[in-house]
């Protein structure tokens, strides 16, 4: 009589394996939503987002100066501090949330719709910023969050960190849109292409190297 064993079978399990690199398309746009007003809804012209928060760091120091909250010499630290700020942010959330490891079906569907689509098609100029709606309301979080955090010290931060976010925007959108100029612009672009379609895991900064050569994220130049 054959004996039965009581342990259980040994199956071995297959490796974990990454997702395939992405394959840049220069024609074309992605479908990400079913439903056509969502779909219509997550393409916009670069002029508004870019014009929204230029409009909102311009509000916010007027209104500071002219409110008396900060001085001329105190307003333009106050700017600087927030510029940098935004380069840091920037930085952290290209290489932390929009290169989140896709480790589950829910992260790849977060990935994808924030950012791998647009690794999948970079030149589709409709979807190298955030929706209208998305944008202002994004903007008044930004506020609140800093006058909740800094007081009156908020405008002159705001002022600056939403002129980054603008000066991104406007840089990012030139990168994918216009050949490289032939002057010390071009590191712009050679720094974000090389981040597109040889070493997507380094550069990470758009609108300045600054926290890449800071962190050690710089490509390799070979």
């Amino acid at each position: 009589m054959q004996s039965i064993s009581t342990e259980e079978p040994f199956v071995a399990l297959a490796p974990a394996t990454e997702a395939a690199p992405v394959r840049p398309k220069h024609k074309g746009s992605a479908q990400l939503f079913k439903n056509p007003v969502l779909e219509r809804l997550s393409h916009t012209h670069i002029a508004l987002p870019v014009g929204i928060f230029a409009a909102t760091g311009i509000v916010s120091m007027y209104y500071g100066l002219t409110h008396g909250f900060m001085s001329g010499v105190s307003a333009l630290g106050l700017f600087l501090v927030g510029l940098l700020a935004f380069t840091l942010v920037e930085y952290l959330v290209h290489r932390y949330v929009y290169h989140i490891p896709a480790t589950t079906p829910g992260r790849a569907k977060f990935q994808y719709t924030m950012h791998g689509v647009h690794h999948e098609y970079p030149k589709d100029k409709t979807r190298l910023a955030m929706p209208p709606i998305i944008t202002v309301f994004v903007a008044s979080l930004l506020f609140f969050i800093f006058r909740f955090s800094f007081g009156s010290y908020a405008f002159g931060l705001l002022s600056g960190f939403t002129f980054g976010y603008a000066m991104y925007l406007f840089v990012h959108y030139a990168i994918h849109a216009y050949s490289p100029p032939k002057n010390f612009l071009k590191v712009w672009w050679t720094h974000h292409s090389q981040h597109h379609y040889r070493q997507d895991e380094v550069a990470f900064g758009v609108s300045s190297t600054l926290w890449d050569h800071i962190i050690g994220t710089m490509p390799s130049k070979k």
